[in-house]
């Protein structure tokens, strides 16, 4: 179980260093989730006291005042007898400190490093690993001591952000907490039994150490708090007695101290039944032992957590993009590739392939039309406007048969009013591609990773759509001129001819131009301009796709291309400039991942050792773990190996022929979480003779060979081998 503990710590070294300290974030946080012994007591209660005892070594700062103003994530191995004790810090990993007093001073300096000479704390924690052949494999967090008054260079507010730190640690379901208090001060009053009571109400996951026993007032004795009577918590409270002041100056061997203290217990009448289960050693052992317990149970969800993450890290990872090239060619490849998806969705927009190119074909359909239909032709066509430009054009010689001047005038005014429909659908069509730009811009990922880029290809894109929009308007305005410059004259010959509709030239010019006469000229005009708008009505809207909207297709960014071309390597680096902020989010992430990634590699290789530690295997290696991974630096690739994927979320294994083999398999099974059962029913078949393990728990990727049976949901194995590949 030693390999457990091992394993937490690697993780919290790797979470301190790459800045996961269980603070809240946007990022998943790992910390929280792993089991962590938290040291809590008040100012004065003995807490450096007891941890020095538990170590065996003078290594902790002392002084008045709030003297640890930095979590102390402090890890104990345990070495062979004889092996040379020595210290190290995570943040100088390649420096070993045998002697103590300098870890002392190193702790105190690294405090002051995050804090300054002030007297403010820091929620970053110290990690101290500490390896010696009178440690048991433990891992204890000294957090800063709960106090009621702010010294002098403190904040008024101090008080409370010791007690919101401790809390943050010790309210986490997978915290343990070794509350410490002083036996010459009333139980009631303890710091430590207030702010544990309040996370911990049951008592569950409480110590309670008693320190200061042999300074109490005579006559007096803790004995009921020690057998739980005064209160009761679910582990038995437990008692030290650590060097007085004195010895501390006397520099009094921590071995004698422990050797004095076991003394004390079994000397002393009144402690000498709890004798067994008093002392710093004790005390070290059941929390060891509790931790592997803790840690073996959270295994199971810990990976849980780690696979799910993993993905979730991946999946924002690839939404934020990758960090861009350092040299020119690189950066003119990058944006030339943005700038293609970006094309590629804005003609998705367009072929329909994506929403909003409908809406072009929505003002050829309904908007030109109606607009067409709004022309008030009344003005133009009034009796008055067409008598006046008929006698206008006229002059001084009246028409003889047919007013033709003063028809063409008329039909030339009346048409000359459609080019502002035709303006209208031309800048119609060209906002609707405008608004696809941004659009398309909008969905194009990679532009999100780069400003500059973003607005250089917008501005690029609006600059070639304004100058489609001239070149279509000219056009489109052409159509209408060209109407207006040459009529069709099969129009006018299929028209009926008579003499009224020519006028009578013997009449007085008063009567040719009578009302009647006049009216026949504007039906005929009327008609004409309802033929023109027609055919404009479908021309138009060939003129305004050829000239913008295919072109958007064909070359929406030919000159940006080419003006990337000739752009310095400083031009190109400025487009391709982050926004900071998401620079800062993909490398927290990617710190993030690295976390995650290196906790899921010590848990497989863990999980490895945990299976291959008991078994004499067969030359093939046992199986793969939860998430079907091969266990690190572990590779083998054998033939005719069959895989059995059991991929639902609670899945059987039963095992037959209970030999070496299966008694490793079976460890690696509850390592995963699954529970051994007992296989009451008759199977009725001969070959499973012999003892038949079934396993419940999650879904894991097992890699079999062998004779198996699957009955009534069960994986049944006769005979096999587990491998890997």
């Amino acid at each position: 179980m030693e390999n457990l503990i091992s394993l937490v710590n690697k993780i919290q070294r790797a979470c301190t260093a790459l800045g996961d300290h269980g603070e809240t974030s946007a990022l998943p946080t790992l910390w929280e989730s792993l089991p962590a012994i938290a040291v809590v007591g008040g100012q004065s209660s003995g807490k450096s006291s007891v941890l020095e005892s538990v170590v065996g070594k003078d290594f902790l700062p002392r002084g008045s005042g709030i003297v640890t103003r930095r979590p102390l994530v402090l890890q104990l191995h345990k070495l062979e007898e004889g092996s040379r004790e020595y210290a190290e810090f995570l943040h100088l990993p390649r420096k070993r400190f045998t002697d103590f007093a300098a870890v002392r001073k190193e702790i105190a300096d690294e405090t002051d490093r995050e804090t300054g000479r002030s007297k403010q704390i820091s929620s970053v924690p110290i990690h101290l690993s500490i390896y010696s052949p009178n440690v048991v494999n433990l891992t204890l967090i000294d957090l800063p001591g709960l106090t009621k008054v702010a010294v002098e260079g403190q904040p008024d507010s101090i008080v409370q952000d010791i007690e919101n730190m401790v809390r943050s640690y010790i309210e986490k379901p997978n915290c343990i907490i070794l509350a410490i208090s002083p036996a010459n001060q009333d139980l009631a009053t303890s710091d430590a039994i207030k702010i544990s009571r309040e996370v911990d109400p049951t008592g569950e996951r409480t110590f309670g150490v008693l320190t200061k026993i042999d300074l109490m007032d005579k006559g007096t004795d803790a004995v009921d708090i020690l057998e739980g009577k005064s209160y009761r918590l679910k582990f038995p409270w437990i008692g030290v007695v650590n060097r007085s002041q004195a010895d501390i100056n006397k520099n009094v061997d921590m071995i004698a101290a422990r050797r004095r203290e076991r003394e004390y217990f079994s000397g002393t009448p009144e402690y000498k039944h709890l004798a067994h289960r008093m002392g710093s050693e004790h005390l070290a052992k059941s929390l060891s032992k509790h931790l592997e317990n803790v840690i073996k149970a959270k295994i199971p969800g810990i990976q849980s957590l780690i696979n799910k993450t993993i993905l979730e890290l991946e999946t924002e990872l690839n939404r934020l993009g990758k960090p861009i090239a350092s040299d020119a060619g690189g950066k003119l490849y990058s944006i030339m590739e943005i700038c293609r998806l970006f094309d590629q969705i804005y003609k998705e927009h367009l072929d329909g392939v994506r929403s909003g190119g409908d809406k072009i074909y929505n003002v050829f359909d309904n908007q030109l039309p109606a607009a067409l239909k709004r022309l008030q032709f009344d003005k133009q066509l009034s009796m008055e406007n067409i008598k006046k430009l008929i006698t206008e054009a006229d002059g001084y010689q009246p028409h003889l048969i047919a007013p033709e001047q003063g028809y063409r005038r008329l039909i030339e005014s009346s048409l000359i009013t459609i080019r502002g429909p035709a303006e209208a659908s031309v800048d119609a069509v060209h906002a609707l591609l405008k608004d696809l730009v941004h659009k398309a811009i909008s969905e194009t990922l990679e532009l999100k990773q780069y400003p500059g880029l973003r607005v250089e290809v917008t501005n690029a894109a609006c600059d070639s759509l304004e100058r489609m929009r001239e070149e279509s308007k000219k056009a489109t305005l052409k159509l209408v001129d060209m109407e207006c410059s040459y009529l069709t004259v099969d129009f006018f010959r299929k028209l009926p001819q008579d003499v009224e509709k020519g006028g009578n030239p013997t009449h007085s010019l008063f009567d040719r131009y009578n009302d009647s006469y006049l009216r026949r000229i504007g039906s005929t005009v009327l008609s004409y301009v309802n033929m023109v708008c027609a055919t404009l009505r479908h021309s138009i809207p060939k003129s305004i796709v050829h000239c913008q909207v295919r072109e958007a297709k064909r070359s929406l960014l030919d000159r940006f291309f080419t003006e990337l071309g000739a752009m310095e390597q400083k031009r190109l680096s400025s487009l391709l400039n982050e926004d900071p902020a998401v620079m800062e989010r993909r490398s927290a992430l990617s710190k993030r991942l690295e976390l995650y990634r290196s906790a899921q590699t010590e848990i497989d290789t863990v999980a490895w050792s945990k299976a291959v530690k008991r078994g004499r295997f067969l030359r093939s290696s046992p199986f793969r773990s939860l998430a079907g991974r091969t266990p690190p630096r572990r590779r083998l690739s054998f033939d005719k190996t069959r895989r059995q994927n059991l991929s639902s979320g609670s899945t059987r294994v039963t095992l037959s022929r209970a030999s070496h083999q299966i008694r490793s398999l079976r460890d690696f099974l509850s390592f995963q979480g699954y529970k051994e059962e007992v296989l009451n029913e008759p199977l009725g078949l001969w070959p499973l003779r012999g003892k038949v393990l079934t396993f419940q728990g999650p879904c894991t990727l097992l890699a079999l060979t062998g004779i198996m049976y699957i009955i009534r949901g069960r994986l049944l194995l006769v005979w096999f081998k587990v491998s890997i590949s």
